[in-house]
């Protein structure tokens, strides 16, 4: 039997279980969710491990452990167990994603053994929505099609440099990161509205479920900011959104974006959640 202090690494024997807890709350968990829908939990498809807390029959907590390290419905002593593999196993991810209370002491387990984080964002507020933005959409903002990926990819380039702080081109010189936006183009989740071959606005649909989808990577070109277009946009992002994808639209924001959490207030979202993110 399973000791009640340990975690163990699951597999696809464990997927019902495993979906059943993650939609047990749609939104905070549709990241993960989206990736064990889409592949499985073997690792090798996975990407990464997941971790269960709580024998067989009787799971109560989970935590991706891939690129990003995700913990789901994970109190104290469930992160503490997480906490102790990721400390034995060592740092594999790039960061750690999740609710504030479960990364917090998350992190207070594993910087004495990791070092310092690159940067950490201790509050992002979750925000989302389930109705049609009363805001007009616009109607110039549109998929991406596959031909468009260069005229694309710089605005994309910019926006997670803004965002996280480093330049995606590192490392594997951008490889990885141009296959991401290529993909998500390919499968019909990447809306911009380009004026002239310039991106004027630009997100994307990141994750997916059957109960809920998340925006990322929403971006305006510099010199238009302040204009209405990242309003205007994001309510026709909703709209394809909720048509194509999932009757609930969300996100995360870092709490200091003031003008960005304008912008999605105004859009129809609303504030349900805290996020907090370690960057490395």
């Amino acid at each position: 039997m399973l000791r009640t202090s340990a975690s163990r690494v699951l597999d696809d024997n464990d997927r019902d279980e495993v979906l059943a807890l993650l939609d047990s709350d749609p939104v905070a968990n549709v990241f993960v969710s989206s990736r064990v829908r889409a592949v499985g939990l073997n690792p090798a498809r996975l990407g990464g491990q997941m971790w269960g807390f709580g024998p067989r029959g009787g799971l109560v907590s989970l935590c991706y452990a891939g690129a990003n390290m995700v913990p789901v419905n994970a109190g104290p002593e469930a992160v503490h167990a997480f906490a102790d593999r990721a400390r034995k196993q060592g740092r594999r991810c790039s960061s750690i994603v999740g609710p504030v209370d479960a990364v917090s002491l998350l992190w207070e387990r594993l910087e004495p053994h990791w070092g310092r984080a690159r940067a950490i964002r201790w509050a992002q507020p979750v925000m989302a929505t389930s109705s049609k933005s009363p805001m007009a959409a616009d109607p110039l903002v549109r998929r991406v099609r596959p031909e468009e990926f260069d005229v694309l990819l710089p605005a994309c380039v910019a926006m997670f440099t803004e965002e996280v702080g480093v330049s995606p081109n590192l490392g594997d010189g951008g490889a990885l990161y141009r296959t991401r936006v290529a993909e998500l183009i390919r499968i019909g989740r990447s809306y911009a509205r380009i004026d002239d071959g310039r991106v004027v606005f630009k997100a994307e649909v990141g994750a997916v479920t059957p109960h809920a989808c998340q925006i990322q990577g929403v971006w305006v070109a510099p010199e238009l900011r302040g204009k209405g277009y990242a309003v205007a946009g994001m309510a026709a992002v909703v709209e394809a959104a909720m048509s194509c994808f999932a009757p609930v639209v969300s996100l995360y924001v870092n709490d200091y974006n003031h003008a960005a959490r304008a912008v999605y207030r105004k859009v129809g979202f609303r504030e349900i959640d805290t996020f907090m993110s370690v960057l490395f």
